[in-house]
């Protein structure tokens, strides 16, 4: 009689898991039966967001999750052809951009989250920078950042764009989510399938050794653009394990607010409500600009310059057709930038705006 009360005050980690894949899949059956897009990266965020904020016990799937990350990576990879060096040139201007898109974000962003919301320099500024979740949380933390607060306020960030960016590709691009994301995986050479297998693995797990970032999708990336460099693979992954990689996707968005209280829910979370705001503000700013002057066609500039995870990016890219190379190239500079040029940047910025003797 006493088995319940302790599966629910005391859940072993099997358990959490297995609560939050029962109510991921119980998303993505609702979103199916309801015809609603991305059933398998919309129904486990929202179904999974839901729970968080009702305090179920979840807990997400940790290294199955960074394992289905790799199938994006291997996608990206398998996109870059030779046609692809063809259109670097014409990519070379909009890329240039990126720096200056980051400049503008950390001038507005680091006063924003300090003057307006009354986060510490060092949170204001991990919070501002639009780089990769769990590069940021870390570096931030190492910093001295309340790593709780950079979490939730990533997470907010990636949550809204992943969910507005779908709305604003239909009612202002017309693009249709609808692309096909691979061809089953019964219609494709077992030798290509099991170069990809090989390619995401030996590419994530090597991407660690050396310290790569973003291992799990930048390792797979390159080992599989040089085997489709190689001619010797020719389609991205199967339907069915993209389809897994949208789903553990969606799972770790939602999961994300595990254990949010609503005093966190009414500022930090706040906080970053009001920032994709402001971030959307510039990032329309600079796809105009890109739209404009010719540099890219509405759909790819958008999704280029949208501040969202390189991997939901990568998601949406696939779905709606656009070219994976532009979009991926854009937010590859960004994060390499961010990663590379957030601890000198907060360095000196900090040392400027410190106590003067």
């Amino acid at each position: 009689m006493q088995v319940l009360p302790i599966l629910k005050d005391h859940p072993s980690p099997l358990v959490k898991r297995s609560v939050t894949f029962g109510i991921a899949a119980l998303g993505t059956a609702v979103f199916g039966v309801l015809d609603l897009p991305l059933p398998f990266l919309f129904g486990p965020m929202a179904a999974c967001l839901i729970a968080a904020l009702a305090q179920a016990p979840m807990q997400g799937f940790g290294q199955v999750s960074v394992a289905a990350r790799t199938i994006l990576g291997v996608a990206v990879g398998a996109s870059i052809t030779p046609a692809l060096f063809v259109e670097l040139p014409k990519m070379a201007a909009s890329i240039l951009l990126v720096p200056v898109f980051i400049i503008l974000i950390s001038f507005v962003g680091v006063p924003f989250f300090r003057k307006i919301w009354g986060f510490d320099e060092k949170t204001a500024f991990y919070a501002a920078m639009p780089g990769g979740l769990q590069d940021m949380i870390i570096f931030g933390t190492e910093a001295g950042a309340d790593p709780r607060t950079l979490s939730l306020i990533h997470g907010t960030r990636v949550l809204i764009i992943v969910t507005l960016a779908p709305l604003f590709l239909t009612l202002f691009y017309d693009a249709e989510l609808t692309n096909p994301i691979g061809q089953p995986a019964r219609e494709l050479p077992v030798h290509e399938l099991l170069l990809m297998v090989l390619a995401a693995f030996i590419g994530w797990k090597g991407g660690e050794r050396i310290g790569l970032f973003g291992a799990s999708i930048l390792g797979p990336m390159i080992l599989t653009a040089a085997l489709s460099l190689g001619d010797f693979i020719h389609s991205r992954p199967p339907r069915e394990a993209v389809l897994v990689a949208q789903f553990f996707i969606g799972c770790a968005i939602g999961e994300k607010f595990v254990g949010v209280t609503w005093g966190e829910l009414r500022r930090v979370v706040a906080a970053g409500v009001a920032y994709v705001v402001v971030l959307a503000v510039l990032a329309a700013g600079f796809t105009a600009l890109v739209t404009s002057v010719g540099l890219g066609r509405p759909v790819e500039a958008f999704l280029a310059f949208a501040p969202g995870g390189q991997a939901e990016m990568t998601v949406l890219a696939i779905v709606s057709g656009a070219d994976l190379g532009f979009v991926i190239s854009h937010h590859l500079t960004r994060i390499v930038l961010v990663i590379i040029g957030a601890p000198v940047a907060a360095n000196l910025i900090l040392r400027w705006s410190g106590p003067r003797n």
